[in-house]
């Protein structure tokens, strides 16, 4: 049988369901040999950059790995910024990249490139197979070092003729995923100590407790210490939680600033952050001045780098927190009869004007409490992090952390291929949109019921904004003529509506958009001139020069 054919069988002996990616004369095999897998959808996008973003979202939120695919050069050049991006996130990607044939390789052949180089810093795993007899080992070998230890991306390029290669069937190989081990029973109890002596403290937790987050609530309300959130973890708390207090760094609340910055707390109890700078609001030295650290992470490369810490815990997190529950229970330590509620920033009553945050809390009130949230990049965002509220968990899907434009417009179709039953908005501006915006074709093509929600400001807002901020002017190529984009979804026969006053957000409106067997676009064109709350990166920013 053909070489391609046994990772295909491979493959799908895993549960593997999608393939992201655009078929391509380097891959004709592999796609010419899915048609013989009818369990395996092979998810067409219009650009390879989508298709990464895409994949990183199913394997976020299917919690499986995810599989992505592109040509030999332009294609796996342009899965370069998704493979970067599955690296910071800690999510198993297989990109898979056609390659020339080993015969012609060096020989300038078209669309040649040395994938395996580009590749190698930015994954876990990166090579060019150059036997056919290889190439099923070599994948399955790939895919195990994705899924153990930390997860994350691994690229394997493959020659055309290596892909026809024949090969003799041969046994599906198992894999033998590598866990964390179990941390110390003297672990447990030196962090317990620790707890049990300094009586405050609170809770900062980033996207590592993602898949934890009942554990860690529990230690919250052992301890009655607040949670603090970083802009990553945004949605993974419920707003009305007692011990949740907000969001610290980029876009953070101003009660959260303080109580990092001039609270009591003798303990800094980082869960699931690599303290980086939108999550330290700018590495903010009051973030563990004169607190006793400790840091629990499934990334031991994360502890010390910036931040000093006392006590490091390298292990899986929902482990870790609960081993550390279990032994503050056998100490006597137990949930107060009143959890002490944490200090908010007041709701400030603004009048009903026809701004972001307005528009953004208003298709909050008419959407349903379970829907997902991606949110693009864009002086938007800001508002989504500083206002918005989580109604219920895990709802909100921010990648501030690597912010790559358009991921927002993917993340959304990756997040409904995971899960089908949660309804998903996309959160994104016009300038991701004229980067990515034709994957609302992709979201037709497959029946994907999103809604789409464009806010259109006719330039580049963030941008728009940093310069203003740091130079007192902006160039005027930040801006465009406006485009209707109303009008674009109506040229691709797909439902769309176009805001030009609040009062033009109606439950009617909303209950048609998102009440289809396909995506809709929900055109705001809103041009906002505030300042977005982007908390201390507006002094920051403002500094400069001075």
């Amino acid at each position: 049988m053909k070489a391609v054919r046994g990772v295909l069988e491979f493959l799908e002996g895993n549960g593997v369901k999608y393939i992201f990616g655009i078929p391509a004369g380097s891959v004709n095999a592999f796609y010419d040999q899915l048609l013989d897998f009818p369990d395996i959808t092979p998810i067409v996008t219009k650009h390879e950059g989508a298709a990464s973003y895409m994949a990183a979202a199913y394997a976020k939120y299917s919690q499986q790995l995810s599989v992505c695919i592109g040509s030999s050069g332009p294609g796996g050049t342009n899965l370069l910024t998704g493979a970067a991006n599955a690296m910071r996130e800690h999510l198993p990607i297989l990109f898979l990249t056609g390659a020339v044939p080993v015969s012609t390789m060096g020989l300038n052949a078209s669309q040649e490139l040395d994938a395996q180089a580009l590749f190698q810093p930015i994954t876990k795993y990166s090579v060019t197979v150059l036997d056919s007899a290889d190439l099923l080992s070599e994948v399955a070998k790939a895919i195990q070092i994705a899924l153990s230890g930390v997860p994350g991306p691994v690229h394997v390029a493959m020659p055309i003729d290596v892909q026809m290669g024949k090969v003799e069937q041969v046994p599906i190989p198992k894999l033998k995923i590598e866990r964390h081990a179990s941390i110390s029973a003297e672990l447990v109890k030196q962090v317990a100590d620790q707890l049990m002596q300094k009586k405050t403290g609170f809770i900062f937790a980033g996207q590592g407790v993602r898949n934890s987050v009942a554990q860690v609530i529990e230690l919250a309300e052992l301890l009655d210490w607040p949670i603090v959130a970083t802009p990553v973890a945004k949605g993974l708390f419920r707003e009305d939680h007692p011990l949740f207090s907000g969001v610290f760094g980029f876009a953070g609340n101003e009660h959260t600033s303080l109580l990092v910055n001039e609270g009591n707390a003798e303990t800094l109890l980082v869960l699931g952050s690599s303290l980086g700078e939108t999550a330290t609001s700018n590495y903010n030295a009051n973030l563990a001045k004169d607190r006793f650290v400790i840091q629990v992470d499934f990334d031991e490369t994360v502890f010390n780098r910036k931040y000093p810490v006392d006590i490091p815990v390298h292990g899986d997190m929902s482990d870790s927190v609960s081993k550390i529950v279990e032994e503050l229970r056998d100490r006597g330590l137990s949930k107060p009869e009143t959890v002490k509620l944490v200090e908010r920033d007041p709701e400030i009553d603004t009048p009903e004007d026809y701004n972001t945050k307005n528009v953004l809390l208003k298709l909050q009130e008419l959407l349903p409490s379970s829907t997902r949230y991606t949110i693009d990049i864009g002086e938007f965002m800001a508002y989504v992090i500083h206002h918005m509220e989580v109604l219920e968990e895990d709802t909100f899907d921010i990648n501030v952390h690597f912010g790559a434009m358009g991921s927002g417009l993917s993340a959304a179709i990756g997040s409904k291929l995971a899960e089908p039953d949660r309804p998903v908005v996309a959160l994104t501006g016009d300038g991701c949109f004229f980067m990515h915006g034709m994957e609302i074709l992709t979201a037709k093509e497959y029946n994907l019921p999103v809604l789409f929600v464009v806010m259109n400001n006719a330039r580049l807002g963030m941008v728009y904004q940093g310069h203003t901020l740091q130079y007192k002017r902006s160039h005027p190529s930040f801006e465009q003529e406006p485009v209707n984009i109303a009008a674009i979804a109506e040229a691709m026969n797909i439902p769309n509506f176009r805001v030009d006053d609040l009062d033009d957000l109606s439950q009617n409106m909303m209950d048609v958009l998102t009440g289809l067997n396909g995506p809709a676009i929900l055109e705001v064109a809103l041009v906002d001139n505030n300042i977005p709350p982007m908390g201390d990166r507006v002094k920051f920013l403002s500094s400069f020069g001075k």
